[in-house]
């Protein structure tokens, strides 16, 4: 008889060798492809040999690209390039040789047959398979699928339902068109879907987990598409044929400034749902027939762990509401004293009855908690701090962007329309037909510019803007920053604007009520020097200008002011040679965004002033402001579209601010992960409970297995324990999460505005967010189940029942 137990010898000097050789192989293969500057061309060969896809056919289509590079520049290889490749392949192939050369499998020892030879094998083992194809086929599939489903349907969403380049620009604006977030959102669920019922299919048909077919059909069929969006953000040539037709995908992974990142967490959670599919498949159908019922398992489950006691849950809830020493003490303390009272009274009733004592002594030992109790506890709490935290600092983090997404809107259009170069003499007809387009709430023309501001007290370079007071508020909200005493309507009537020495004060002489700009009383006034006295000379009507208050301050400019305004552009002739054209303006008003780097960098003219001074016909760009903010790109993109394409194209606020909304995303995202590692360690506690869960019920697992109950339904009952415990943490994590961000909302964190610019502390609390929060609670502590609950499906009757 041959042993059943496999025994492989490996000779380690040729295994250590083979490695070796391997090694220099490579370090020669990069130095070849490093001579040859084909780095880019062949990553993605490489990308593909990583993942198993024939190390030896890729280092031969790596050689192939070489030589045909080489015929293409008609030049030879540089000097050793071609022995580094050659010597590079044969040290490649040769350290391998080694390697399984030094993996050997042991001969078998031949037995006589034994005593049992010929009965019938034990079922469990006779109805195993090693491998399903069709279930490798599910699962790899599956994940394939739900990639290209994924893709196709985003970006089918996002084009208004045609795919391709021209079928988007014959759609137009379509009725269904979306906006890219919504569209990956609806993309991403359905993908996901497609990926759990794979799972459920596979895990069905095999009536098992098949992890070997899972990790196969995940690392052949899934990481391909990851590994080809990676390498597209890397290789030209691939941006080249793939960048056009997935535009809106790259455009919504580039939403957190990495585009990768965002790939490879997406395939993450694709093979999170095909796990957890896999997982719902097992035990729905792993006892051979459907069984989608949870009563009995549920009522088991309960009884074991009690997870929704009302003292356990409370008590939780206070430590999450008043912090985790506070509520402690108290409970130490109260616990304490009552086990003082009891056991003074069971000492007084044990001087009578002392048998009666005893029962009472041994009923105050039961209701003491057990172990697993406690454990019980601490992991409720920790899944609990752990959505807490997630949702305080994730409102916090989205107030900060709501607040600085108003201040940046409030100051700049959602959408600009310009050309790819020049200006728009013809933009009264433009605003025309941009007002048809549906969604376009508002429109203003501007001209902007960079100049130079030089007052008599200090001298900036500044971002000037032509505008048109009628219209710029309804694309910004610069009329309700306008501080008190100056105005916009000031723009266009400079005569308004009164000087500083004519706005009162002790030296200010009495003006009368004519409407002349600036135009003294009719009282005289004495000449210092000559001493006579005469009426005061009238001050010329100067346009007017438009400061922030940061820039006001650091000018120590007010209204009434006159500042210089000095253009490098378009210089004009003087007596000795080119100088800077400038003009002087009258400081109109002063307006305050409560964005430092708009505060101390914006000045606002004139719509016609800026068409004079820079010599301008028509304007630089229109202002657009749109119904749906999330919705502006395509919006834009349906501006562009009537106004027939090219020259002009329009760039929403999204665009013109992606680096700083990237950060803020990327940032949050980060922080998300951070703080998900408190759930991660809850989870471990998790994982502890249940383990001590099983070998505490050893002997009723191996009851119930012997009264009929199948694999499936032993690991429904540890995890819905698990996901007790999880529902329970989330939703104290969410009622003390929300009381928390309310009492900072309502109650309020002060700041400096002089060095934050806002009062308090902001919070917005994002249904889809907080939501998120819980979800990912309850599926860490569901995860976290699964292997305890296999491990208690794999206890046997009789194993269970041994010792009783």
């Amino acid at each position: 008889m041959q042993s059943a137990e496999r025994q492989t010898v490996y000779r380690w000097g040729f295994v250590w060798g083979g490695a070796l050789v391997a090694f220099v192989g490579a370090v020669l293969l990069a130095v070849a492809v490093s001579r040859s500057d084909a780095w880019a061309e062949v990553s993605s060969f490489l990308g593909l040999s990583l993942i198993g896809w024939g190390s030896l056919l890729q280092g031969l289509n790596a050689a192939s690209l070489f030589a045909a590079q080489s015929a293409l520049k008609e030049a030879l290889p540089p000097p050793g390039g071609t022995q580094f490749l050659v010597a590079g392949m044969l040290a490649w192939l040769g350290g391998w040789g080694l390697l399984a050369a030094g993996i050997r499998r042991a001969p078998a020892a031949v037995e006589g047959p034994s005593a049992a030879a010929g009965a019938a094998l034990y079922p469990r083992l006779a109805n195993y398979r090693d491998f399903y194809w069709s279930t490798l086929g599910a699962y790899g599939g599956g994940v394939l699928l739900a990639e290209l489903v994924l893709i196709l349907l985003q970006t089918w969403l996002s084009s208004g339902g045609q795919l391709a380049e021209a079928g988007a620009e014959a759609a137009g604006g379509s009725g269904f068109q979306l906006a890219p977030p919504w569209a990956f959102a609806i993309a991403l669920l359905v993908a996901s879907g497609v990926a759990f019922l794979s799972g459920a299919i596979g895990s069905a048909r095999a009536r098992r987990l098949s992890l070997p077919e899972a990790t196969i059909g995940v690392f052949y069929l899934g990481l391909p598409v990851p590994i080809l969006l990676t390498l597209m953000e890397r290789v030209p040539a691939l941006q080249l044929s793939l960048g056009y037709r997935l535009r809106e995908v790259t455009y919504v992974a580039g939403l957190i400034g990495r585009p990768e990142l965002s790939y490879w967490l997406v395939f993450v959670l694709l093979v999170l749902m095909l796990v957890l599919g896999i997982n719902s498949g097992f035990i729905a159908a792993g006892s051979g027939r459907v069984d989608l019922r949870l009563g009995f398992e549920l009522f088991v489950a309960r009884r074991h762990v009690a997870v929704f006691r009302p003292s356990l849950l409370l008590g939780t809830l206070a430590v999450l509401m008043f912090g985790i020493i506070p509520p402690l003490l108290v409970y130490g303390i109260v616990r304490a004293v009552e086990a003082a009272v009891e056991r003074t009274r069971i000492r007084a009733l044990g001087l009578a009855d002392p048998l009666e004592a005893a029962s009472a002594l041994n009923r105050l030992k039961l209701r003491e908690q057990s172990p697993t109790m406690m454990m019980t506890a601490l992991s409720v709490g920790g899944v609990g701090v752990g959505v807490m935290a997630l949702i305080i600092v994730l409102s916090v983090m989205s107030g900060f962007e709501l607040d600085l997404q108003k201040k940046i809107l409030g100051t700049h259009s959602h959408a600009v329309v310009s050309k790819y170069a020049g200006d728009l003499p013809e933009y009264p007809k433009l605003m025309e037909q941009v007002a048809k387009v549906p969604g376009v709430l508002g429109q203003s023309p501007f001209i902007t510019n960079q100049v130079m501001i030089v007052s008599d007290g200090n001298v900036d370079g500044v971002v000037i803007k032509g505008i048109d007071p009628a219209t710029v508020g309804s694309v910004t909200d610069l009329p309700q920053y306008m501080q008190a005493g100056g105005s916009l309507e000031n723009l266009t009537s400079p005569e308004k604007i009164l000087p500083r020495r004519m706005q009162g004060g002790a030296d200010a002489p009495v003006l009368d009520d004519r409407p002349a700009g600036g135009a003294a009383g009719t009282e005289e006034e004495e000449d210092p020097i000559i001493g006579k006295r005469s009426k005061p000379t009238q001050e010329a009507v100067l346009p007017g200008i438009i400061l922030g208050r940061e820039l006001a301050a650091s000018l120590r400019a007010v209204v009434g002011d006159r500042v210089n305004i000095v253009s490098p552009l378009g210089t004009e002739l003087g007596p000795t040679g080119p100088v800077p054209k400038n003009r002087v303006f009258r400081v109109a008003g002063i307006f305050y965004s409560g964005m430092y780097e708009y505060d101390a960098k914006f000045v606002y003219i004139l719509l016609e002033e800026a068409q004079r001074f820079f010599e301008v016909k028509g304007a630089n760009g229109i202002d657009l402001k749109v119904a749906d903010i999330d919705n502006a790109r395509r919006i834009a993109a349906d501006v562009v579209r009537k106004l027939g394409g090219y020259p002009y194209r329009a760039r929403d606020w999204s665009e013109t601010n992606r680096n700083l909304f990237s950060a803020l995303r990327l940032e949050k995202l980060v922080m998300g992960i951070i703080l998900s590692i408190i759930i991660i360690v809850a989870a471990g506690l998790i994982v502890a409970t249940v383990i001590m869960l099983v070998l505490e019920k050893r002997k009723e697992i191996s009851v119930l297995k012997a009264l009929g109950v199948s694999d499936g339904g032993i690991v429904k009952i540890f995890l819905s324990e698990g996901l007790q415990i999880g529902v329970a943490g989330g939703l104290l994590g969410l009622l003390s999460g929300l009381a928390w961000c309310f009492f900072i909302e309502k109650v309020g964190i002060k700041l400096d505005p002089e060095v934050y610019y806002i009062p308090a502390l902001p919070v917005r609390i994002e249904p889809v967010q907080t939501l998120l929060s819980v979800v990912i609670a309850v599926l860490v502590t569901y995860l976290a189940s699964i292997y305890p609950a296999l491990k208690a499906s794999s206890v046997e009757p009789v194993e269970g029942l041994k010792g009783e």
